[in-house]
């Protein structure tokens, strides 16, 4: 080895060496310190001398050790924690930059595209124009309306021949042919429970929600009543981007000048021509929440007043706009009732209070066999024939005072126990729904069960169930003890599943 070597090697020693050290003089000690034969050796040299007091010197020392070790391996293990929860800390904000860096990306392509969107919008490129104060001028060619639909809705409605509406005069029997014209004619088998809470939730909600698991036949349901009234059902696919009324009803597009209007729109506007019964299903409603853009809908149904029940289009007045417009404004048809359907699963957002307190759920859970129904035929069902029946059912089959007054009584019972209430309106939707229902050929009794289960038990849902685990079964003997044994079915099997979860 020439001395450049030696020097390089003798240079490099010490620092080398001195790990080298480290490492073999670290591994020493920590064999020292956990050599447990040492400990065991050292009292054994002792153990013989020792005696009395002497062996509690021993057991202490052993202790005083042992505790020793577990603060060493507790501040190792501290240590090691806090090294991995600073790794994690790291890498997540790694991951953060990361992530910042690719949004201002997108933000660069974003600006890259609308600068490329206004130069194809140049106002001296002839496409679009711009007033004095930057308004884009309206392009529409002379006469023509920003609401076209609307507008041939209008043109439609002047030559229109006025159907023949049918007399209906039983609900009892509307529900019955129903049943059959589902059967007969479409291949849908329904029970007729089902059928009369159905027809009885058009008496006492605008919005009805049908729940239940996939593939029971929910949306078929809503499918079926349009066919069976002569007026198909308009389905309205609820999409997870929907956030607002403009999803529902559409838009004005300051661009065009044209407000794209949405079929949900067009088919309320025709429902203000026509006396015909109208329903727009609202297909996996909860897969956006319902509340971004079913709120106003929700207000606006609650006013006491029809007059009342306007949504606001555009906020001004063009000369050409359709003619049942008012000030841009639209009054909402009282002819028309909005159904929803709702699957439960990871992908969907659960239906709050606010919106099932206004509404009418019913559960479709079970599939019903084919069997043989008379052939029947749809029918033209008058809106105002429809409504003076319900009105008639609350004349005819009024909810009794007996009945009003054990409801009450378990109004205070579930203020005591579960410190819950109901309101006026759900007092309301139960005057209008069980007359409804006993004349759709339903008892009382059940249509009590099944509005209490589903609009005023529901709420225990939200309920710490631990809390009310020990007053269920004292509801349950109460309700068996004011309305009769085993009357209140479906709100004892709720209880009672409701007792299993906890």
């Amino acid at each position: 080895m020439n001395v450049y070597g030696e020097f390089f090697l003798k240079f490099m020693e010490p620092f080398f060496g001195g790990i080298i050290s480290l490492f073999t003089e670290l591994g020493k000690s920590l064999f020292r310190i956990f050599n447990i034969l040492t400990y065991i050796d050292i009292i054994k040299e002792y153990i013989t001398e020792l005696s009395g007091i002497g062996i509690v010197m021993v057991v202490i020392a052993t202790l005083c050790l042992l505790l020793l070790f577990g603060l060493f391996f507790f501040f190792v293990y501290k240590l090691i924690s806090n090294f991995v929860k600073y790794r994690q800390r790291m890498k997540h904000q790694e991951s953060l930059v990361e992530e910042i860096d690719n949004l201002n990306n997108e933000v660069i392509k974003l600006k890259s595209e609308n600068e490329k969107f206004l130069n194809m919008t140049d106002p001296n490129s002839g496409e679009i124009e711009y007033d004095e104060e930057g308004n884009v001028i309206n392009k529409l060619s002379e006469g023509e309306s920003r609401f076209f639909k609307l507008t041939q809705v209008d043109n439609m409605m002047e030559t229109y021949e006025a159907k023949i509406y049918a007399e209906i005069t039983s609900l009892e029997s509307l529900c019955q042919d129903f049943l059959n014209y589902s059967a007969s004619k479409l291949g849908l088998y329904y029970d007729i429970s089902l059928i009369r809470l159905f027809v009885a939730a058009f008496a006492s909600n605008r919005l009805i929600i049908l729940q239940g698991i996939s593939g029971t036949g929910k949306t078929s349901l809503a499918y079926a009543w349009g066919n069976f009234v002569n007026n198909n059902t308009v389905i309205a696919p609820v999409q997870p981007s929907w956030r607002d009324s403009s999803e529902l009803f559409g838009y004005f597009n300051e661009f065009t000048k044209r407000f794209n209007e949405t079929e949900v729109l067009t088919k309320m506007y025709e429902a203000k021509y026509l006396d015909n019964v109208y329903t727009i299903l609202l297909d996996e409603m909860n897969i956006s929440r319902v509340e971004y853009y079913f709120a106003e809908m929700l207000s606006i149904l609650e006013l006491p007043s029809a007059d009342e029940w306007v949504i606001d289009l555009v906020p001004n007045t063009w000369a050409n706009d359709p003619k049942l417009l008012e000030n841009g404004r639209l009054k909402i048809p009282f002819n028309m009732w909005y159904v929803g359907t709702i699957n439960n699963d990871d992908s969907t957002f659960m239906i709050t209070d606010k919106v099932y307190d206004r509404a009418m759920p019913i559960n479709i859970d079970t599939k019903i066999p084919p069997f043989e129904a008379p052939d029947t035929e749809a029918i033209n069902l008058s809106s105002k024939n429809f409504i003076d029946l319900f009105n008639k059912s609350k004349d005819e089959h009024p909810v009794s005072e007996e009945t009003l007054n054990k409801v009450a009584e378990m109004d205070d019972y579930v203020i005591t126990h579960f410190r819950i209430a109901f309101g006026n309106r759900i007092v309301k939707q139960l005057r209008d729904f069980i007359p409804a229902y006993v004349a759709c050929g339903g008892d009382e009794m059940v249509a009590v069960d099944y509005i209490i289960a589903h609009k005023i038990l529901r709420k225990f849902d939200q309920l710490n169930l631990s809390y009310i685990r020990n007053e269920i079964d004292g509801f349950i003997t109460f309700l068996n003890q004011t309305f009769g044994q085993d009357v209140m079915k479906e709100c004892i099997i709720y209880l009672e599943r409701l007792k299993k979860t906890i």
